[in-house]
């Protein structure tokens, strides 16, 4: 284990030799290119090698000495050995971050830098000048050479980095809002005293006059409201797009990782493989990334296993016997497009067109009538493969579908590009960054579900009944006829156990190259919304999330991707109703004693309640001008302004005049009782018979639940 000391700084050794290990891949990949990446391997090689010896983790010290001496001898003919050290380092650095512990001895990679650091009369007669032994580039602070983390790099939470410049930003930009919502909390106070005016108004002998100036003064606070609307919008849709700006993380660290684990792949499988990265400085959203993950690494492991052929049936084709694996990216206005690419046996139409006749996807004659294009987009169906053996890495069927399904739900597309004999690329297109996305609001029965706009193509109302003698011929799907087409169609209301209207609404899709129709009852409207994932007990394959719409009631979120694969004639799924739960009830406690406010805190939470909480009276006020509360749970004796004085003050308030006050104290003579309901209370409990099953009870009475 390490000293104390050296602990407190491994933190800053992890971060430092995981960037300068990514530096040193991408220093390597670039040695043929860049006259300048062979300066930069070395400098990395010495300042790893420094701070291993600082933090006494010999073998990363020893492996960068012995990469040092092989990169010495050899230059760039030791690319190879000195790619396997890169990714040895890094996979040792993450275990010591894990484990807390230095690492063992590495002897089969040290063998072979032993072996490829003895010298030969060839590669003597080129031998480069050696590094300068200088000062270890440690990660101790003021450290020769030691870049200062928060100036160069930003502050890091975990993987991302953000700058100061940003951090300022989104500072600023929250006061904004905040003193903007607090503007027009103002001009919400000003339109209650105004209802308070108009009640007060119809006993005047001349309301026309109290109308005629309410009149104006409505009509200028909604102008205030207005302004302040539109403020907000703009400080919000500025903060958003400064967060979205941090989210943006170049793709180098993630592409050199799937390059890493290619190369280990294609040892395991006796492959010799070749990785070229470009565009590691392209940016993508991080949740985007974080959302792909998986998909990325299926198709690495499936170009490496399944794309690539073996190294004699390569020779025996006329190819190199090194296979080639191509991880790309590059920006296209609002999107990134990914390409993962290999150099192998390609796609075979033929077999994939037989294929689709055996699963019954298609009849001879319209396979036969498909364009290899077409052909290929059925990869991404479920279960769908052409491979004749089945490996722990590809050939079960299983995959390609989960790529599809993961760039669907981003609003992104994927498609083949593949040549019989030449390779494949499968190629990804994302939004650039994760906003709100936007869905198509739809009323099924008694239902409102959502659809993201993004897949529809046009909205008709239904003309005739779907033909159900095209059932047979059509494997089961029910179809609509749209224009001259005939679309295979699922049936919202009959999956979710709701009456069929009368005339309903057909919405067209597409996704994937696969059209597909539903019909609902109605379109509601259009809304930007934030998807997040489905609970457990609601789960259903019809449904990829659930939504808040502004109104603030959730709705379920259909899968384009489920919807396009659906067999419509063919009821799979239970009932789901999605209904809007009860809203919950926001109680502010005020109470000196943080003990006693901790305890009520605790109990008023676990029943449900939204707690907020208040040293003294003044505080209270404060936190009441600023939020909503649905009840105040106050102590009476308190520094400053005590609960009866607090009591009073809310009720000379118009906008708190009803606002329901319970009095919790310790204080139990009836004169006091009798205080607190003067001072208008609504309820008075004593602390020192306090039943927690009492005081749930008198909050959510009086909170009208």
């Amino acid at each position: 284990m390490l000293d104390d000391e050296l602990a407190s700084l491994l933190p800053i050794f992890i971060d430092e030799t995981r960037e300068r290990i990514e530096h040193l891949a991408s220093a390597l990949a670039d040695l043929d290119a860049d006259p300048k990446a062979l300066t930069v391997v070395k400098r990395e090689l010495h300042t790893v090698k420094g701070a291993a010896r600082m933090m006494q983790f010999a073998t990363l010290a020893e492996l960068c000495h012995g990469a040092e001496d092989v990169l010495l001898l050899r230059g760039i003919e030791a690319r190879p050995i000195l790619q396997r050290v890169c990714d040895r380092l890094m996979e040792l650095v993450d275990r010591v971050a894990a484990t807390n512990e230095a690492p063992a001895r590495q002897d089969d990679l040290m063998t072979e830098l032993a072996a490829a650091s003895v010298p030969t009369s060839a590669a003597s007669a080129a031998v480069p000048e050696p590094v300068a032994e200088g000062v270890n580039q440690s990660p101790l602070p003021g450290a020769e050479g030691a870049e200062p983390a928060a100036v160069s790099r930003g502050h890091e939470v975990g993987d991302l980095r953000i700058s100061p410049e940003a951090l300022d930003a989104l500072a600023e930009r929250s006061t904004q809002v905040r003193l903007t919502a607090l503007g027009l909390g103002r001009v919400v106070d000003r339109l209650r005293e105004l209802g308070t005016l108009a009640e007060d108004g119809v006993r005047e002998p001349q309301p026309a006059q109290v109308l005629a100036v309410l009149a104006t003064m409505l009509r200028r606070a909604a102008g205030d409201l207005e302004s302040g609307e539109r403020q907000l919008a703009r400080a919000g849709e500025d903060q958003l797009d400064t967060l979205l700006a941090v989210q943006l993380q170049p793709l180098r660290t993630h592409f050199q990782r799937f390059a890493r684990h290619a190369r280990e792949l294609g040892r395991e499988l006796g492959k010799d493989v070749a990785i070229e990265l470009e565009g590691g400085a392209t940016r993508l959203d991080r949740r985007v990334v974080r959302d792909l993950e998986d998909a990325l690494l299926h198709l690495v492991r499936n170009a490496v296993d399944h794309g690539l052929e073996s190294t004699e049936a390569r020779r025996a084709a006329g190819k190199p016997p090194q296979g080639q694996v191509r991880l790309s990216a590059r920006t296209r206005g609002a999107r990134v497009e990914m390409r993962v690419e290999d150099d192998g046996r390609g796609v075979d139409a033929v077999a994939v067109r037989a294929r689709a006749v055996a699963l019954r996807l298609l009849d001879k004659s319209a396979a036969d009538a498909m364009s290899e294009g077409d052909l290929q987009q059925l990869l991404f169906l479920p279960g769908f493969s052409t491979s004749s053996s089945v490996s722990q890495v590809s050939g079960r069927g299983i995959g390609l579908d989960i790529v599809a399904a993961a760039v669907a739900r981003l609003g992104g597309e994927v498609r083949v590009e593949s040549k019989l004999g030449a390779g494949t690329a499968i190629v990804l297109e994302v939004p650039l960054a994760r906003r709100g996305e936007r869905v198509f609001l739809l009323r099924v029965g008694r239902l409102q579900l959502a659809l993201p706009a993004a897949v529809v193509r046009t909205v008709s109302v239904a003309s005739a009944d779907p033909h159900a003698s095209e059932n047979a011929a059509r494997g089961g799907r029910v179809s609509v006829r749209i224009g001259d087409r005939l679309v295979s169609c699922v049936s919202l209301a009959a999956q979710f156990g709701q009456s069929e209207p009368q005339r309903p609404m057909v919405i067209e899709a597409q996704i994937l190259n696969h059209t597909f129709a539903v019909t609902v009852d109605a379109i509601e409207g259009e809304e930007e919304v934030l998807m997040r994932a489905v609970p457990a007990a609601a789960s259903s394959r019809l449904l990829e999330g659930l939504a808040l719409l502004a109104a603030g009631h959730p709705v379920g979120v259909l899968s384009p991707v489920a919807l396009a694969q659906h067999e419509g004639g063919v009821q799979l799924l239970p009932v789901l109703r999605v209904a809007p739960p009860p809203p919950r009830v926001h109680v502010l406690l005020v109470d000196d004693s943080r003990v006693t406010r901790e305890m009520e805190r605790r109990l008023l939470e676990d029943a449900g309640f939204v707690v907020a909480a208040a040293s003294d009276g003044e505080e209270a006020l404060r936190a009441l001008g600023e939020r909503h509360f649905d009840c105040v749970v106050t102590d009476i004796e308190m520094p400053g302004m005590d609960g009866f004085r607090l009591t009073r003050e809310l009720r000379a308030l118009p906008q708190f005049a009803n606002l329901p006050v319970v009095v919790v104290s310790t204080r139990d003579r009836p004169e006091d009782r009798l205080q607190g309901m003067q001072a208008g209370a609504d309820a008075y409990l004593t602390k020192q018979s306090l039943n927690g099953g009492e005081l749930i009870e008198q909050v959510r009475r009086l909170a009208g639940r």
